[in-house]
C-alpha cells in the first residue's frame, strides 16, 4: 500500500512538472545575436564596432526589454577569413545558443556563414555583405539582405556612367567573392547597355600597393575604370590613383561601392566628383538626420552611420518585431524568417517595403556624387543627390532569379 501511494505521489509530481514546463516552453522569451564582421581591418570603418551600437540601438528601441524580453548581443571579428568566421558563428550556436548572426560584411565569409545558419536552423541577417548570390543562386530558408546587393549597385552606378557616355570600362577588381560578384554584375549592365568591358585586373584583399594594377587599368585607355573593391581597398586605389593623375588623364574612376566613412577618410578634396549608389544617406530626410544625430553619439568614434550600419539597425528591429510576433522563441530560424516575410517592413530609416521570397528587401537606391569642398557646408555635409532608382529596379526581378525559393 505505501509502494502505490509513493508512486501516485511520483506521477502526480511529475504530470504537475510536465503542467509547468509547457507553458515556461511557450514563454521562451531570451533572445541571443551575434555580430559578426571585422573589427580590426580594412572594413572596420564601415561596420566594425559602430554595427554592434546599431544592434544595440535596435534592441533598446524594439520595446521588447520592456516587455519581459531578455536580449543579449555578442560580437566577433571574421578577420576576412571564412573559416574564422564560420568556426566563430558554429561556436556561438552550438554553445552559446545564439539565435542569429547579422552583419557579415565580407562576401565570402557571409556564403559560408549562411551554409550553417541553413545547416544549424539559426539565422543569417545580412547587412554588410554585398554579393547577390545571397539572394540568387545560393539563397536558403534562412537567410535574408536588407540592405544592397551587387546587381543594386551595378545598376545605379554601371548604368548610369554607360549612358552618360562612359562606354568602355576596366575592373580594378577584389580578388575574393564580392569582387568578382560585383564585376560581373557590373560587367552585364554595361554590355546590356550599349558599353564595352576591356578588361580586368584582380588583387589581393587588403592591399597596400596599387600601382602595377592602376598602370594596366591606365594602359587599357576604358573611359571608366571600375573599382570593384570596398573599404580600405577603395580608398586606397582612390588615392594612388590622384598620384598617377588617371582622372586628370580623362579616365574616369567610378567607385562601385563607396560609404560615408570612405569619403571621410579620403576628404572632399580627392573624393569630389565620385559618382557611387547607396541606399542610405543620414542627410536625406527630417527621420534619417534625427536617427543618425542619436547614432553619432552612440558610435564608438562619433561618425555618421554607413549604409550598412543603418540596414543593419532595421534588419534588427524587424527582426525582433517578428520575434514578438510570435509571442515567443521558437528556436527554429526558417520559422522565424518566414514571419519576417509575413510581416509588412516599416521603419524609420528605408519606410516600408516587402521582405520578398528570395530574402531581399524591396527599398529604393539613390545615386549620389560627392560634393566638391565649396559646396560642403560642414563635417559630413558629402553627398548630392543625383537620381533616386525605384525599388523594383534596385533589386533582380523576381522573375529573373535564380533562387531555388522562387516559384516562378
Amino acid at each position: 500500500m505505501t509502494t502505490r501511494i509513493a508512486r501516485r505521489f511520483a506521477v502526480s509530481v511529475a504530470l504537475a512538472a510536465l503542467g509547468l514546463a509547457t507553458p515556461a516552453l511557450a514563454q521562451d522569451k531570451t533572445v541571443k545575436i551575434g555580430v559578426l564582421n571585422d573589427m580590426s581591418s580594412l572594413y572596420a570603418d564601415i561596420g566594425g564596432p559602430n554595427s554592434v551600437a546599431a544592434v544595440k540601438m535596435a534592441v533598446e528601441d524594439s520595446g521588447l526589454k520592456a516587455k519581459g524580453w531578455t536580449i543579449e548581443v555578442l560580437s566577433g571579428d571574421h578577420q576576412n577569413k571564412p573559416d574564422i568566421g564560420v568556426n566563430i558563428a558554429r561556436q556561438w550556436i552550438d554553445a552559446d545558443k545564439v539565435d542569429a548572426i547579422a552583419d557579415t560584411p565580407n562576401s565570402g565569409v557571409a556564403l559560408a556563414v549562411s551554409n550553417l545558419v541553413k545547416e544549424k536552423n539559426s539565422v543569417l541577417l545580412n547587412s554588410g555583405a554585398a554579393t547577390a548570390d545571397l539572394t540568387g543562386k545560393a539563397c536558403n530558408p534562412n537567410t535574408i539582405s536588407f540592405t544592397y546587393d551587387t546587381y543594386m549597385l551595378a545598376n545605379g552606378t554601371g548604368k548610369a556612367l554607360t549612358k552618360a557616355g562612359g562606354d568602355t570600362w576596366f575592373f580594378l577588381t577584389a580578388d575574393y567573392a564580392f569582387g568578382h560578384a560585383l564585376e560581373r554584375d557590373t560587367g552585364n549592365v554595361v554590355t546590356q547597355t550599349g558599353g564595352k568591358v576591356l578588361g580586368a585586373v584582380r588583387h589581393p584583399l587588403n592591399t597596400s600597393d596599387f600601382s602595377s594594377f592602376l598602370l594596366q587599368a591606365q594602359s587599357s585607355k576604358a573611359k571608366v575604370i571600375g573599382l570593384a573593391n570596398a573599404g580600405g581597398d577603395t580608398t586606397n586605389s582612390i588615392k594612388q590613383a590622384a598620384e598617377f593623375g588617371i582622372v586628370q588623364g580623362g579616365q574616369k574612376l567610378a567607385a562601385l561601392l563607396l560609404f560615408i566613412n570612405d569619403v571621410h577618410a579620403l576628404g572632399l578634396k580627392t573624393a569630389q566628383g565620385l559618382t557611387f549608389t547607396e541606399s542610405f544617406y543620414w542627410d536625406l530626410n527630417d527621420k534619417t538626420r534625427e536617427w543618425s544625430k542619436r547614432f553619432q553619439k552612440a558610435s564608438p568614434k562619433g561618425s555618421m552611420p554607413s549604409m550598412t550600419v543603418a540596414g543593419l539597425y532595421a534588419e534588427i528591429l524587424h527582426y525582433l518585431k517578428a520575434m514578438e510576433a510570435l509571442g515567443s522563441n521558437p528556436r527554429d530560424g526558417a520559422k522565424v524568417v518566414a514571419k519576417m516575410k509575413e510581416l509588412p517592413t516599416d521603419d524609420p530609416l528605408f519606410g516600408k517595403g516587402p521582405l520578398r521570397a528570395d530574402g531581399r528587401r524591396l527599398i529604393p537606391a539613390y545615386l549620389f556624387e560627392v560634393k566638391k569642398p565649396e559646396e560642403s557646408k560642414g563635417l559630413w555635409d558629402y553627398y548630392k543627390l543625383i537620381a533616386t532608382i525605384a525599388p523594383e529596379d534596385a533589386a533582380k526581378p523576381l522573375e529573373a532569379s535564380d533562387c531555388p525559393l522562387v516559384k516562378k
